[in-house]
């Protein structure tokens, strides 16, 4: 592990994960790595390739299942309702969307869109909530460059996954520009805890415990390395709400979960 894996970035080093700094610089970053700002989307591809077949049980391990309860939450503040329409982007195994179609009913419907077909693969095959998954529509395709016309759905989401797009100012526009006017967003993602010791606790965790028991489990300490260090780099709350309202979202609003260890931000077109 890098030494200086656990810093936490300062504002100058997250503004640096903005897509002006990486297209003019041509580099961006995958954790501690520096990459081509072409190689990203490749080295995130190998990356969830390699874990997803456990993904979502080591995320239930590592969570100690407050993720769970975390998603609960995002999706209930998009206020869904039964016919809604709804994409799931860089959805993964489709717990959003799981969560989403129990809301919405069979009038409407729900869309995972991912980048990574592994882990979409991943998540049909689950046997639980098989009733919601038959339900799920699962499309392969690029977040900076979503197949699906202007204005077409109700709600828009995001998880745990904003950190690992090249461009993410790009990927809010193509959120905002298949939205409905007056359609929803809501972004769930990672940042830093609010108390300082709790914060040290949560490094301890992340870059001894979470490497460990991915090497212990899936094989890769790596991957599990990975993780928290793009967690590090990545904006904070009331920097990500700048990004949101730039890219055209208004009403945007946040709340931490868990001291600050995940944030919600919902947003309207």
């Amino acid at each position: 592990m890098n030494s200086d894996a656990s810093t936490w970035f300062d504002k100058d080093k997250r503004l640096e994960q903005l897509d002006e700094y990486i297209r003019t610089a041509g580099k961006t970053r995958f954790g501690s790595e520096e990459l081509d700002e072409s190689a990203k989307a490749e080295r995130v591809r190998q990356h969830f390739n390699s874990v997803a077949e456990k993904y979502d049980m080591m995320n239930t391990l590592l969570s100690m299942g407050i993720h769970y309860l975390w998603k609960y939450q995002a999706v209930r503040m998009l206020g869904l309702k039964p016919g809604d329409k709804v994409l799931d982007v860089c959805g993964g195994t489709g717990d959003l969307s799981i969560m989403a179609d129990k809301i919405i009913g069979p009038r409407g419907k729900a869309f995972v869109y991912d980048i990574n077909w592994e882990m979409m693969k991943a998540g049909r095959m689950k046997s639980g909530n098989a009733r919601h998954r038959k339900r799920i529509s699962f499309i392969q395709g690029d977040a900076e460059s979503i197949a699906f016309p202007d204005n077409s759905f109700d709600a828009v989401m995001v998880g745990f996954a904003i950190r690992n797009i090249t461009h993410m100012k790009q990927a809010f526009r193509e959120m905002h520009r298949v939205l409905k006017p007056g359609g929803r967003f809501m972004c769930l993602e990672f940042s830093r805890p609010v108390w300082p010791w709790f914060c040290k606790l949560y490094d301890f965790y992340s870059f001894r415990i979470m490497p460990f028991l991915g090497n212990l489990i899936v094989g890769s300490e790596t991957a599990y390395t990975c993780l928290p260090e793009t967690i590090r780099s990545f904006l904070l709350p009331d920097e990500l709400s700048e990004v949101f309202r730039e890219t055209g979202f208004g009403n945007v609003k946040y709340r931490l979960l868990t001291n600050g260890i995940a944030a919600v931000h919902n947003g309207k077109k």
